[in-house]
């Protein structure tokens, strides 16, 4: 007699890479003292999604080395399901260097993954009885950029969830240096894009993405596609939804010291998905993806100011508009 996957909350998939963070500010060149952290857009969304208490399943490949097995653990210490992380002998884990900056600027950051683990990724690496367990699967547009195995998986994982009835939400995370040119990169993601039910785009991506340049005018390219819902991401001034019925801006929250803006938009998607699978009214659901979009900008590191549920409900008791 056969078992049936336990079900959980969101599937997640994507490359998670090492992290090596300058302790001290200057060049990457120059600085000579570095602390080992993770790193990846996806896998930002996961852990932020676990935190506040969702059951999130994570797919991808690392390298058969001990970056790898430091991704696993760091994964697995949030609380999320790893069983689905393949360790592959062939290819490397890959990893990164990120600068130090005081001034709220953004970081330099290198990248080593050319050739990583999870750029083999493919369709059987996410079977289909795991998609089925899921009630929601999020996507990005950085893992279809990191080879045609990939793009082939995130079509797959995008089709088949569309066909069992379960929610998907689709952040564009555009990385122009990852895809050959800039009409490829378009087309692409926005052949994904109208197949997710949530589209939440950056004011800037979505310009490139749609000719557009005002956040009503990107949202209604989308709806037209058949998307349900377009949120667009203006930093700190807040957020813009649309829908077939209804269109409205939240306001940002004040932050009195941005400390390191990498990971702002991955806190954003977490708050968004997570109050839209509570839900919450459009309009909460805004609030929250901007509330922890400014806690994830006051702390240094991609994932580490994401909140657990009561430093969120704390967090959204004090919340100040900007």
């Amino acid at each position: 007699m056969s078992m049936s996957l336990p079900s959980c909350d969101v599937i997640a998939f994507g490359e998670t890479m090492a992290m090596m963070v300058a302790e001290t500010e200057g060049s990457l060149a120059s600085v000579m003292r570095f602390h080992k952290r993770i790193a990846g857009a996806d896998s930002n969304v996961a852990i932020g999604l676990a935190r506040l208490g969702l059951d999130v399943s994570w797919v991808s490949r690392v390298g058969q080395d001990s970056l790898g097995q430091f991704i696993i653990d760091a994964l697995a210490a949030e609380g999320i399901d790893v069983s689905r992380v393949q360790v592959d002998p062939r290819y490397p884990t890959g990893f990164q260097f990120k600068s130090r900056r005081d001034d709220g600027g953004d970081p330099e950051v290198e990248y080593f993954r050319r050739g990583s683990a999870a750029s083999h990724m493919a369709p059987n690496d996410l079977p289909d009885d795991l998609i089925a367990s899921a009630r929601h699967l999020h996507c990005t547009g950085i893992p279809p950029a990191l080879g045609a195995s990939v793009h082939d998986l995130t079509r797959h994982a995008m089709a088949t969830m569309r066909a069992r009835g379960g929610s998907i939400s689709f952040d564009p995370n555009l990385r122009p240096g990852l895809w050959p040119d800039t009409d490829t990169m378009r087309r692409a993601i926005n052949a994904l894009a109208f197949d997710a039910d949530w589209v939440l785009p950056g004011l800037a991506e979505g310009e490139i993405l749609t000719g557009e340049t005002t956040a009503e005018g990107i949202a209604a390219f989308y709806l037209e596609q058949g998307v349900k819902e377009v949120v667009i991401k203006l930093g700190p001034e807040g957020a813009w939804y649309q829908s077939a019925t209804e269109a409205f801006m939240v306001p940002g929250v004040r932050v009195d010291r941005v400390i390191d803006t990498v990971g702002a938009g991955d806190g954003f998607a977490t708050g968004y998905i997570s109050a839209r699978l509570d839900g919450e009214s459009p309009r909460a659901c805004l609030q929250r993806a901007n509330q922890i979009g400014a806690l994830a900008v006051q702390t240094r590191g991609d994932m580490e100011g994401l909140p657990t549920r009561t430093e969120l409900e704390r967090a959204l008791a004090a919340h100040r508009p900007v």
